[in-house]
């Protein structure tokens, strides 16, 4: 028996400077996944290949202080639900968590396959 497991980390595409986040999206209902499954997970739909924009809202950061294989403390991590597509954990630049409810935009992907993020200030209305 295998002990190897898939990647969990969501495939990230860059494509001249510009990143996509590469997933599913249920063809009956539009639930979206970064992870291939065969039948949605809300209404048992077939789920075709799909390509998500890289911004969206913070819906949670912190910072870690703690050591993690290959990341050197502290560091900050955010959920980033992005504006067409699933919710996905992001690294973000610096140690400063990125205040929930702002605006980030995936900028590149780390040479492991980790999605780097930077946050981005609302436009003035």
């Amino acid at each position: 028996m295998s002990s190897a497991t898939a990647d969990p980390r969501p495939r990230a595409v860059v494509s001249d400077g510009a990143v996509t986040v590469a997933g599913w999206r249920c063809r009956d209902c539009a639930h979206p996944m970064t992870h291939q499954v065969l039948r949605c997970p809300v209404c048992r739909g077939p789920m075709e290949e799909a390509a998500f924009s890289p911004g969206g809202e913070v819906f949670a950061s912190t910072c870690l202080r703690v050591r993690v294989p290959g990341h050197e403390p502290p560091f900050a991590m955010a959920y980033l639900l992005l504006d067409d597509g699933p919710r996905v954990l992001v690294h973000t630049e610096g140690e400063q968590p990125l205040r929930t409810g702002s605006r980030a935009v995936i900028t590149s992907i780390t040479a492991d396959g980790d999605l780097i993020a930077a946050g981005r200030e609302q436009e003035a209305s």
